[in-house]
């Protein structure tokens, strides 16, 4: 079993509530791993397979988990169906971008953020979307049913399988400056956390 999922498993349901501090904007890697640990959703554009837009960019929204808050992966899990329009793109063509931000969270609202503002962190990946089986398929099912606990009760004719985006870059949008890259294997020999969780502190703004 690979490093992380064997320690993803160990702390699968350790989900504690309180809120951790955001990592300085130049720790680029941690910031990308806090943004997908810290997200329940992504929007993922596929390339359209369906008319009148096929050959366009097609984005749609997907609930994703690498774990639990505080203890994940950095790797997006998702359960899909191919009844869903977007994994019939996948079927096609397994190239997708996947788009997290803080926004999501009560980070950006309580300090005030707009979504589009640089400093309410938001992270782009670049990779495609694979099928998944096995002890990873058994690791992604416990760390999306435990965040997203509705997923039990989906209809099982819906022919679900689990999922994951295989990352071949990664894009980081947190501060002022433009956008920065991330490879994949220095997001994920980042830490997101420290040891101990503490309120989350905001960036200060330049004027």
């Amino acid at each position: 079993m690979n490093t992380f999922l064997a320690a993803g498993l160990l702390l699968l349901f350790a989900m504690p509530g309180e809120l951790y501090r955001i990592p300085p904007h130049e720790e680029v890697a941690r910031m990308a791993r806090f943004v997908a640990n810290q997200c329940n959703w992504a929007s993922m554009a596929t390339i359209s397979t369906h008319e009148p837009v096929q050959g366009q960019p097609f984005s749609n929204a997907f609930s994703t988990s690498d774990g639990p808050v505080g203890s994940g992966t950095g790797v997006p899990y998702m359960y899909l169906t191919t009844m869903e329009i977007s994994v019939q793109d996948l079927k096609v063509n397994p190239q997708a971008s996947l788009s997290m931000s803080l926004a999501q969270t009560d980070f950006c609202k309580n300090q005030g953020y707009d979504p589009q503002d640089p400093l309410c962190a938001h992270i782009i990946f670049s990779g495609s979307v694979l099928e998944i089986n096995g002890t990873e398929a058994t690791f992604a099912k416990k760390a999306l049913f435990s965040r997203h606990p509705e997923m039990v009760d989906w209809p099982t004719d819906h022919n679900w399988f689990f999922a994951k985006m295989n990352i071949t870059k990664v894009w980081v949008l947190d501060y002022f400056g433009g956008v920065k890259t991330v490879t994949p294997e220095d997001y994920f020999k980042a830490t997101p956390y420290k040891a101990t969780p503490v309120k989350a502190t905001p960036y200060k703004r330049h004027h």
